[in-house]
């Protein structure tokens, strides 16, 4: 027997739960803690609440571990009816809160929800209980009102606009739809068509003028034109930042660009570079390493579901955590287009954190009825 599985053993039998995902999202927020410090400028304010998030999200990822997946089942309903109610209320004027043109959060006073980044945790949810109520697989009846279902909150969360969580949601869809054992063919043919929906929307304007301006950016980043410059300057200070990390990083509050406040939104978008500046080139990997594991466990989990719910919700949960870390920690290298997506478990921000320790609180659940 390896050394991999006698530890998949001893904590699936002895402690019941997968070790290593329950614990690498309290780290990898810990550590987001001080990044956020950091970048805050020595702000105990940001600091104070990223960690009382933190310690709400625990919570929650405790309080799923500890509830039976299954029963998740007949709550998939209401809480995907709450989720379209949620994202339709946020744009009614009077009611969400709107920053940057974006109608996007309530305001409840001491924290800021966006209904958004619970929405593809909702989809999730909604999605795996409808394939694990077809044992017999989806027929193209199944998967036409699996779209229908998965594109109204998409739509929603696109006009809000809020472009990053809506691609978020579309790999998610796919990956949900390849865990669900829908054909490769199928799949890819929905890509082709998604990707021709994306084009037809660019040229008809449905897509706003500033969204149109960062991809132009992203795919001409030396251009001269001034509003492509300007359009850059983020990315540009980000990759500033990250570049003057070098090898082993300037040290924990130290660095020019996290320490004046170079970088915009470096508390969420692109936190990524204070990590780069302050860690280098090793601490950037091994954060990378880190975020990446938990997604890794959850895929293992997924692999080793006993039924087709758990299997879908973790694969579900898998993509969302991979894609957001690849995205987040790619804008801010200049690999990826800029997209309003936080890198999980270290970006500020409530609902985000709470979120993403709900899919791993989800997941855990799952990992113990695995070793059962």
């Amino acid at each position: 027997m390896s050394r991999s599985e006698t530890f998949d053993r001893f904590q699936n039998r002895v402690l019941g739960y997968d070790l290593w995902l329950m614990l690498a999202p309290i780290v990898t927020s810990l550590i987001g803690v001080v990044m956020v410090y950091t970048a805050a400028q020595g702000s105990v304010h940001f600091a104070s609440r990223q960690l009382l998030f933190t310690i709400l999200g625990i919570a929650v990822m405790a309080t799923l571990a500890t509830i039976d997946y299954r029963r998740l089942e007949r709550l998939a309903t209401p809480i995907y009816v709450l989720t379209l109610g949620a994202l339709f209320g946020v744009m009614v004027p009077g009611v969400g809160s709107s920053q940057f043109g974006a109608s996007r959060w309530y305001n409840l006073g001491f924290i800021q929800i966006q209904p958004s980044e619970f929405a593809v945790l909702a989809v999730i949810l909604a999605f795996a209980t409808y394939v694990a109520r077809r044992p017999d697989g989806l027929t193209w009846r199944d998967i036409s009102r699996i779209l229908l279902m998965s594109g109204l909150p998409m739509v929603l969360i696109f006009v809000q606009p809020d472009f990053g969580t809506a691609a978020v949601l579309v790999v998610v869809i796919f990956a949900l739809l390849v865990g669900s054992g829908v054909p490769m063919r199928v799949v890819v043919g929905l890509i082709v068509g998604t990707t021709g929906a994306v084009i037809v929307a660019f040229n008809i304007g449905l897509v706003k003028h500033y969204q149109i301006v960062r991809i132009t950016a992203f795919l001409h980043p030396n251009s001269t034109v001034q509003e492509l410059i300007n359009a850059n300057y983020n990315v540009l200070q980000a990759k500033d930042a990250i570049g003057a990390g070098g090898l082993f990083g300037a040290g924990i509050g130290h660095g020019a660009q996290t320490s004046l406040g170079y970088v915009p939104f470096q508390l969420t978008d692109f936190v990524f570079s204070a990590i780069g500046e302050q860690l280098g080139f090793i601490g950037s990997i091994a954060m990378l390493v880190l975020l990446f594991s938990i997604a890794w466990r959850v895929l293992v989990v997924a692999l080793g579901s006993r039924d087709t719910l758990g299997r879908v919700l973790c694969v579900g949960i898998f993509a969302f955590i991979a894609f957001s870390v690849f995205q987040n920690a790619g804008m801010a290298m200049g690999i990826m287009p800029v997209a309003g997506i936080p890198l999980p478990f270290v970006s500020y921000g409530g609902s985000a954190m709470l979120c993403f320790y709900a899919t791993c609180g989800v997941a855990l659940s799952v990992s113990r009825k695995r070793g059962r």
